[in-house]
């Protein structure tokens, strides 16, 4: 069985998922942020063992707490290539924030486009969306004719992902999101890296940036 929940952590308000299959006790853990004691205690509560550590990007908030939890499970944490950049910027990161430099982790670069992440019978697609990084993913999971898709800073409620930072494209970003997102069924649910979720029905209809041509 399919389990999904989303926390929200770190001083930004990062949306960490815990993504499993709770019958082999098995998960991914989607951008741990920040607030390790908050998503340890729900992978003790649920009786999870964490299989992989995957990140829609590398700015600082999605990164917290990532070698925490990778030490303690000790689970690959994995990245894009594409990213590899920013994640070695993580001081310039913190000192443009205030924030403290996080533990640097062990970051593979396992994340390919068309790539999958396997945790029990839970399978997860990767899927390479740059525009708000040059590295940007999207983590896609279909279940009993569900889908959900673990979106990042790429797409939210409403709006899009910032592109004003190290490496963003403002057309890169709408394209990765119109030839790969908005293919997806429209009752696909977007759980975004802030914020509400949404689904890709109404993104396609509502959403101001999608509309323009």
């Amino acid at each position: 069985m399919l389990h999904v929940e989303t926390l929200t952590v770190g001083p930004l308000g990062c949306n960490c998922s815990i993504v499993a299959d709770v019958d082999a006790k098995r998960a991914i853990v989607v951008d741990p942020g920040g607030n390790y004691p908050a998503i340890r205690a729900r992978l003790e509560v649920l009786g999870l063992s964490v299989s992989a550590i995957v990140h829609t990007h590398t700015h600082i908030d999605h990164v917290g707490c990532t070698a925490e939890l990778q030490r303690a499970s000790g689970a690959p944490a994995s990245i894009h290539e594409g990213d590899r950049f920013l994640y070695d910027l993580l001081p310039v990161q913190a000192q443009m924030l205030g924030t403290e430099l996080p533990v640097i982790a062990e970051m593979d670069g396992a994340l390919v486009d068309g790539g999958s992440l396997r945790a029990g019978s839970l399978e997860m697609g990767v899927v390479h969306t740059p525009g708000h990084t040059p590295g940007s993913c999207c983590f896609v999971v279909s279940d009993a004719g569900r889908t959900r898709v673990f979106a990042g800073d790429t797409l939210f409620r409403g709006s899009i992902g910032r592109t004003d930072l190290w490496g963003g494209d403002q057309n890169a970003i709408l394209s990765s999101i119109r030839s790969k997102l908005l293919s997806l069924p429209d009752d696909a649910v977007v759980v975004a890296g802030h914020g509400p979720s949404t689904t890709i029905g109404d993104e396609r209809a509502r959403n101001p940036f999608l509309q323009r041509r």
